[in-house]
């Protein structure tokens, strides 16, 4: 498959959607909740398949900077100080053309957790060992 090559990186109105679009016509505008949990960063997909966490509480997350990084890819910055996620070209028009199945997963692995996507209640109560550190990361 050829490289994919972005004709517009935008962040939108309250800064939780960035629109992307590229060469071949895709384009797409992706909420920054779904960027969020979808980082390509260790901190969520983990060294492998079976390490990648499941990330409730970022309903309300936005996205504070989209810095480049050479001509292959973009840094986002999230207000939840998340930033170590780099999105290249071809990860975005994934996650753009694979939005509706991708979130439906997410959506089905948070329940089966017992995580929501708002902060307050992503956390299981009262189970010390259920995984939850307190900020609905689900990183434990």
């Amino acid at each position: 498959m050829s490289e994919r090559w972005p004709t517009e990186i935008r962040l939108l109105g309250d800064k939780r959607m960035l629109r992307v679009a590229f060469e071949d016509g895709g384009r797409f505008d992706l909420p920054a909740e779904y960027l969020r949990v979808s980082s390509p960063s260790a901190e969520v997909q983990g060294h492998s398949p079976a390490e990648r966490k499941i990330i409730g509480g970022k309903r309300e997350v936005a996205i504070l900077a989209v810095e480049p990084i050479g001509n292959y890819a973009v840094k986002l910055r999230f207000d939840d100080m998340h930033d170590t996620g780099i999105f290249g070209w071809g990860y975005l028009y994934d996650l753009g053309r694979e939005y509706r199945t991708r979130w439906k997963n997410y959506l089905a692995e948070l329940e089966e957790r017992g995580l929501s996507r708002d902060r307050a209640a992503s956390v299981p109560v009262g189970n010390a060992s259920s995984g939850g550190c307190g900020d609905g990361c689900g990183c434990h």
